[in-house]
Formats: C-alpha cells, sequence, structure tokens
C-alpha cells in the first residue's frame, strides 16, 4: 500500500530528509513542544499498535506476563550496578521536587523551594535496578523460579540530536524481565527472545535481519553478554531493530536477591532482559517504503484498499 505524497525529497538525493519528509507527509508522527519528544498521530499509533498486538501475542505464547512498575526510580537505586549507572547517567532526567506554587510576584508558577524531595527520582530510562529491588520480596525459593514478566512502558533518555521513532527522548517500548535459577536458563531465555524478535521482524514485519552478539563496548550497561537484531536499511547502514541481554548475577547482587536452590544452598538468581521500541517504525518506514511514499506490508497496513481517483 503506498499513499501518493507530494513534495517527498528522493531518496537519492538525501536519504535522511526523505525519511523526516515521508513520517511528517504519511501523516505519523511530528515534534512536540518539548524538545526532543513526537507526538504519534492516530495513523502512525495504529501501526504502532499492531506491532504491539503481534509481540504480545508472542510473548505470552512462550509463557510471559505483563506487569507494570514504577515511572520513577529511587536515584539511589541506580547507584547499586556500577556499569549500569556509569551507562546511562548522562541520559537521566532527574525530579527534584513534588509541589509548585504561585509566584509571589505574580509573574506564574514556580518550584516551591519547601518540596524539595528527601531523594532525587530518576524518571525511567530503563528498568532493571526498580524491578530486581521488586523482585527481591518474591523470590525465596527455586520453587519460586523461573519468573517471566513483560512490561509495555515508555522511557525517557536523554538525546542531543532526535529523530522520530528512531532517536527520541521518550519513546514507547516492551521491556521483558526475567529471572532463572541457573546460568544456562538465563542465556537460554536471552537467546530465545532474540529468535523470537528475529522471528516477528521477517515473518511479521517483513524486515530482513542478521542476529549477533554486541562487542564488549557495545553491550547494555551491566550485561555480561548483549545478543541484537540489526536490520538493513535502503541506504545501505545498519539499524538496531531489537535486543536481548544475558545479565548474569549482577542485578540479583546489587539487589541481594537470593534464592535456596535444589541443592538447599543460598544462590543469586540469574537474570535477563530484552526490548524492542518504536524505533521498529522507523525500520518499517525505511525498508518498505519508495519515493512515491510510504509503503506497509500488508500484517501492518491499517487500510487494506486504497482507492486512488484517477
Amino acid at each position: 500500500m503506498a499513499k501518493e505524497l507530494k513534495e517527498l525529497t528522493s531518496r537519492a538525493v538525501d536519504y535522511s530528509q526523505w525519511y523526516n519528509d515521508l513520517v511528517i507527509k504519511a501523516d505519523l508522527a511530528e515534534s512536540s513542544a518539548v524538545r526532543g519528544c513526537m507526538v504519534i498521530k492516530p495513523y502512525g499509533y495504529a501501526i504502532w499498535e499492531k506491532i504491539q498486538a503481534e509481540l504480545d501475542r508472542m510473548f505470552k505464547e512462550t509463557g510471559h506476563q505483563n506487569a507494570y512498575f514504577p515511572l520513577f526510580i529511587p536515584k539511589s537505586f541506580l547507584s547499586r550496578e556500577a556499569e549500569h549507572v556509569e551507562g546511562f547517567a548522562k541520559e537521566c532526567a532527574v525530579v527534584t521536587h513534588h509541589r509548585l506554587k504561585q509566584d509571589p510576584n505574580g509573574t506564574g508558577l514556580i518550584v516551591d523551594p519547601e518540596a524539595k524531595l528527601e531523594e532525587e527520582l530518576i524518571v525511567r530510562p530503563t528498568s532493571e535496578t526498580i524491578i530486581w529491588n521488586t523482585y527481591k520480596g518474591w523470590i525465596q525459593s527455586y520453587r519460586d523460579l523461573p519468573i517471566l514478566v513483560n512490561q509495555w512502558a515508555n522511557v525517557v533518555r536523554g538525546e542531543m540530536r532526535t529523530r522520530l521513532f528512531l532517536r527520541t527522548t521518550e519513546f514507547l517500548w516492551q521491556e521483558g524481565h526475567t529471572a532463572h535459577a541457573t546460568r544456562d536458563e538465563a542465556i537460554e531465555e536471552a537467546e530465545k527472545m532474540l529468535h523470537v524478535y528475529a522471528d516477528f521482524a521477517e515473518n511479521f514485519m517483513a524486515v530482513p535481519v542478521l542476529r549477533g552478539v554486541k562487542s564488549p563496548n557495545e553491550r547494555f550497561a551491566g550485561a555480561i553478554e548483549t545478543y541484537c537484531i540489526e536490520a538493513m536499511m535502503q541506504d545501505g547502514k545498519a539499524l538496531q531493530a531489537g535486543t536481548s541481554h544475558f545479565l548474569g548475577q549482577n542485578f540479583a547482587k546489587a539487589f541481594d536477591v537470593t534464592f535456596v536452590n535444589k541443592e538447599n544452598q543460598l544462590d543469586y538468581v540469574w537474570a535477563t532482559s530484552w526490548g524492542v521500541s518504536t524505533r521498529l517504525m522507523g525500520a518499517l518506514i525505511m525498508t518498505h517504503s519508495d519515493d512515491n511514499g510510504l509503503v506497509l506490508p500488508p500484517n501492518l497496513a491499517p487500510f487494506q484498499v486504497v482507492i486512488v481517483p484517477i
């Protein structure tokens, strides 16, 4: 399905501008009044809902359940895992006060200086820390494992240069967080979810991907291993389309999440996390569309028939 668009920059002239023009002219999204954040318009969100629905079905088919965890994370939580805090510190949005008040000068609202929080709160950049603090109360024995949880949420990461869907300060995603009794089970989970992502990309989105392992410098902050799918775009560049992380026992040790194993010994839990985001929308656009406009595979097209008046 192609939507005819006027004044669309040719891919051969300026691929980046072609992409930006297409997102706007196809009425998928637009920039917002908040720097670096986007408004996903109804047509764009309808496509995202189809992506979300199919992925949600695949997650549940593999035994996962949905839950939801807080948007705000105590600053001290991020400090507990050294690599994790180092990886995200420069991207975090911080809440320091809990109240506004009228400006005594009558010029509007100001932050009430008496409403300063005892501990600053971080707006969720990713949820490993708040979730593993929660799992500590859920896990006592190997009988409580595995925990296979996913959440659909938004996250905030400060970005200097933003592009609609591909890289924005706030974006939508899902993040799976699982807990296991053994190293092998956790690795198996991380690899399995990578293949779920690849299956979804290739057979539902019709986007070919390469499966691989990230280099040490590119690993998720706090992970032992990061697996990824990369989609090749029409300009010859690869786009990271999804990641799955084997976290080892790093977060369990940081939050003291232990369990009594089958040998009646105390051990730390093994962990994974994995996620895809609205970046998949960018991959979809850049894989299928052309100089005439937006092209969508049937699985993701909100409209299955378009009548073009001649």
